[in-house]
């Protein structure tokens, strides 16, 4: 009797196509966003554009938001991955996991959040150098206070930024790739 091989079909996860990518400031959310986005074929949002303004002119006087003045803005970024049909990346710091919890709630699918860690020496010297931008090098200590680095449970990808933004947007499309092809 002849054998036979037993077909196995392997399904994919559904690709993750709504994502985050967080960090505290200067991290390069919007720069690695953009050009993650442009790998993936992908929108991109910059989240501090979701913002109310109030928020905007705290940040700009070197005054840390709270949790109340952020909850508008986290659903505001839920919201709007919930109200985009393609593949979409917005830019949001999303510290804390109930931060997180809050954009997960409000896109009500899933997010996978895309956490670009560095060391405050490096996210330091780099926001010292940019210009045009209303987050003060004095929030810094804040928002490494608030840090809570996605935890095992959560639909996270970490990835360091100590390098190029070219081999950081590679570093992020394998990893996003891969969990494409995993069961």
């Amino acid at each position: 009797m002849p054998y036979k091989a037993a077909m196995q079909t392997i399904t994919p996860r559904p690709s993750p196509t709504h994502f985050v990518i967080m960090g505290v400031a200067g991290s390069g959310k919007t720069s690695i966003g953009q050009g993650l986005a442009a790998a993936l074929g992908a929108d991109f949002i910059d989240g501090d554009d979701l913002h109310p303004q109030v928020n905007i002119d705290k940040m700009a006087q070197g005054i840390p938001l709270t949790d109340g003045d952020r909850a508008p803005w986290l659903v505001a970024v839920g919201q709007t991955l919930h109200a985009h049909e393609g593949s979409l990346i917005v830019g949001c710091s999303a510290l804390k996991r109930l931060y997180r919890d809050q954009i997960r709630q409000a896109a009500g699918k899933p997010v996978t959040f895309l956490y670009l860690d560095g060391s405050r020496a490096l996210i330091a010297d780099r926001m010292a150098r940019r210009q045009r931008h209303f987050m003060p090098l004095s929030l810094l200590d804040s928002q490494f206070a608030a840090l809570e680095v996605p935890q095992p449970d959560e639909d996270a990808i970490i990835v360091s930024i100590d390098a190029t933004p070219d081999t950081v947007v590679s570093d992020l499309v394998r990893a996003i790739r891969s969990r494409q092809q995993q069961p």
